[in-house]
């Protein structure tokens, strides 16, 4: 063999050998906690060429002497350390997922290939992969760290030989086996809670058991019952805490009004809405010799009844919050705290805790007190009578009401002066008839008499706030509970200031002015058909409120410190602040960071499973109420653009379906990502964020709370 014929040999065996070592060492790498075979290896490379596979022990062996690999009895694995992050699964559709990141770093993506049967809001371990710069990273589930949940709410299908069940959670993806004698007393189309015994894996799906039958699905209750399932809500109070409740004397001692500010010959009433049995703020009303007001906000003093360390404490810190469902409350504290005997019902003496302002003509505090109280309410009103003696001038306490209202209307004005954000975003509520099934859909209105309620209720919350904070000088303050709203995030507010101008609306994104930019914005939507899509994208933009010890900012209320002092019947949090407030006032010491840091992260979580669980509960009734009206045209704004369809708000309903992109068959249409929108191939028709149109309702899924919408052209 010629010198000339040996190089370019020994040339393409270098070449060879070069490409395999990549191979090999990428296999390994990506797969760092596994060992392969030299058959494994060459399987999975897959070369079709002879002198390739011939090649793969030789490369092997070098690789090894090289020590960029290892080898144990013939099996090969790799020697790096991979870089593992690990976070929480968001397991977006069947063909990828998230693993979600601290909020200043980008979350991670996740092929389906690549979950390692992970499941959505499971903790996993992730080894990053190696991506081109400028891409968004991307990953591998190496373990599954801890399973979110055990047990999975949905709908039992059966089979001849099998029965599964499809959850109803729109993330899970994969059915539940159920073996035929570990389905219960189940029925076809039952809503069933399942418990999974096996795990998924290759080739198999996940398997289990039936623990609850919750009835016909379709069946309000089912269906409700399902949500409290899905959402791991209490469907009630476990014996021993309503014994607890009930042995609770509804007495109070001469001695215990003796150790209390006395409100009962001090005018004071309740505003609340028509259906609200609970009653936890009440409002004062008197005028002083120097010609100021004393407006006192009580607040109902439950934790003179829910003391430390019981079984109705240890309950109460669980739930965290009362969750309100389309047809009923799940309560924090059983009926006879939260109607009963902290409720401030009218013409009953009550316990309560109160911050009291001395305010002039112009709205201006001039004095401050904090502490317990007993009053005597007497008056109830609701939202619908206060606003009727507001508007006409006629009615009781008419002069009073007009009066507080002229205050409120004052603070409120300073607020925004001072750089609040005047969200108004529309709620909708349900009327039901006597089955839960609804009749229509109701905008809720916010009228003056809610917002002179929510005026005193944000003056207490703040001042009771700024009271501890500046009870000790210097950075050595009191531990306490805030409540806290961080700046928008940058990117989503501009983001969200690119979408408002196709309607012609400007922002200023930078943080001096934002707050003025977003009212301005929010003014000149005010009754316009895309105020509704504009408020949602930009709360979306705003960051998340908090419970938690750092005395920081509340940007969205403009205030540099604020709390939730005004509702314990119903949120934890405000207990946490009633028993620091007292023990501060009482002289004592700073408390633990830490605990209260803990019970503020857990305060917040159940927080958002509530607010979750609410959502869900109007979903579903918002698609019980759309399958009947399938026949009717509606006009809608689109919402959002996803690569697989396109979101549209009904405008008359607030409900918001989706126009599948397999659905529009004119053309096929390209996901334009960073303009929000999609564009056809062929006849260039565009669907953008924000565009007008008219829908029909193609199909309702009650099981996955989903509404399949058409475009009316389409149908043509």
């Amino acid at each position: 063999m010629s010198k000339k014929r040996k190089q370019q040999k020994r040339g393409k065996s270098d070449g060879i050998q070069g490409k395999l070592k990549a191979k090999i060492i990428s296999l390994l790498h990506q797969n760092f906690n596994k060992e392969f075979s030299t058959k494994d290896i060459t399987k999975k490379l897959g070369f079709r060429r002879k002198d390739y596979n011939k090649a793969i022990p030789f490369v092997l062996s070098i690789l090894e002497k090289d020590g960029q690999i290892m080898q144990s009895n013939g099996r090969y694995r790799s020697t790096k350390n991979p870089d593992l992050i690990t976070g929480r699964i968001d397991h977006v559709n069947p063909r990828f997922a998230y693993l979600l990141t601290p909020e200043d770093e980008d979350d991670i993506y996740i092929k389906a290939r690549d979950m390692n049967f992970a499941m959505d809001g499971d903790t996993v371990r992730v080894m990053l992969l190696p991506v081109p710069s400028g891409k968004k990273p991307e990953g591998k589930v190496v373990e599954v760290v801890e399973r979110s949940r055990t047990q999975f709410v949905g709908k039992i299908e059966f089979s001849p030989r099998f029965a599964f069940v499809i959850a109803d959670n729109r993330k899970i993806h994969q059915d539940i086996f159920v073996p035929l004698d570990k389905t219960s007393s189940a029925a076809h189309n039952d809503k069933v809670i399942v418990k999974i015994t096996q795990w998924p894996g290759h080739d198999r799906s996940p398997e289990g058991e039936i623990k609850m039958v919750l009835g016909k699905a379709g069946d309000n209750n089912a269906e409700i019952h399902s949500i409290m399932a899905e959402f791991d809500l209490p469907f009630e109070f476990p014996k021993e805490i309503d014994e607890e409740a009930n042995s609770i004397s509804d007495k109070i001692s001469k001695a215990e009004i003796k150790k209390r500010k006395d409100f009962r010959d001090i005018l004071t009433f309740t505003i609340d809405p028509e259906d609200a049995k609970d009653f936890d703020d009440a409002l004062s009303y008197q005028k002083l010799e120097n010609g100021n007001y004393e407006i006192g906000i009580h607040i109902a003093d439950v934790t003179h009844y829910v003391n430390p360390n019981t079984l109705l404490e240890k309950e109460a810190y669980d739930r965290a919050t009362s969750v309100y469902l389309v047809d009923r409350t799940i309560p924090m504290l059983p009926e006879r705290l939260s109607n009963g005997l902290c409720s401030l019902r009218p013409r009953e003496d009550k316990l309560t805790f109160s911050a009291v302002f001395e305010i002039d003509d112009d709205a201006k505090v001039h004095k401050e007190w904090f502490g317990r109280t007993i009053i005597h309410s007497d008056r109830r009103f609701t939202y619908e009578e206060a606003q009727a003696s507001i508007e006409t001038g006629v009615g009781d306490l008419a002069t009073e009401l007009q009066h507080i209202n002229g205050l409120a209307k004052k603070i409120r004005k300073d607020r925004f002066k001072h750089g609040a954000v005047n969200f108004e975003s529309t709620e909708v509520k349900f009327k039901l008839d006597e089955k839960g099934r609804p009749l229509g859909v109701i905008p809720k209105i916010r009228k003056d008499a809610h917002k002179l309620i929510e005026e005193f209720m944000l003056l207490a919350n703040k001042k009771v706030a700024t009271f501890i904070y500046d009870m000790q000088k210097g950075k050595d303050k009191n531990t306490f509970v805030y409540r806290t709203h961080d700046y928008p995030d940058p990117e989503k507010l501009n983001s969200f200031s690119m979408f408002a101008k196709r309607f012609g609306h400007s922002l200023k994104t930078d943080e001096t002015a934002v707050s003025k930019s977003l009212n301005s914005l929010l003014d000149e939507i005010e009754g316009k058909p895309e105020e509704n899509v504009l408020q949602q994208l930009a709360i979306r933009a705003m960051a998340k409120a908090k419970y938690t010890t750092a005395a920081d900012i509340h940007f969205g209320l403009a205030f540099p410190h604020y709390t939730h002092f005004t509702s314990p019947i119903r949120r934890y949090p405000d207990m946490m602040v009633h028993r620091l407030l007292q023990h501060y006032l009482d002289g004592g010491k700073s408390v633990s960071k830490d605990d209260y840091e803990e019970k503020c992260i857990h305060s917040s979580e159940r927080e958002k499973r509530a607010a979750d669980a609410e959502r869900a509960s109007i979903k579903y009734k918002q698609v019980e109420f759309m399958q009947g009206v399938e026949d009717k045209v509606f006009d809608g704004i689109i919402s959002g653009v996803a690569e697989w369809g396109i979101f549209v708000e009904i405008t008359e309903t607030k409900c918001e379906g989706m126009v599948r992109m397999v659905d529009l068959r004119d053309d096929f249409y390209d996901f334009d990502e960073k303009n929000f929108r999609v564009i056809g191939q062929r006849n260039k028709k565009i669907y953008a964020l924000g565009d007008k149109v008219q829908v029909q309702v193609k199909a309702t899924d009650i099981d996955r709370r989903t509404i399949d919408l058409i475009f009316v052209e389409e149908t043509d």
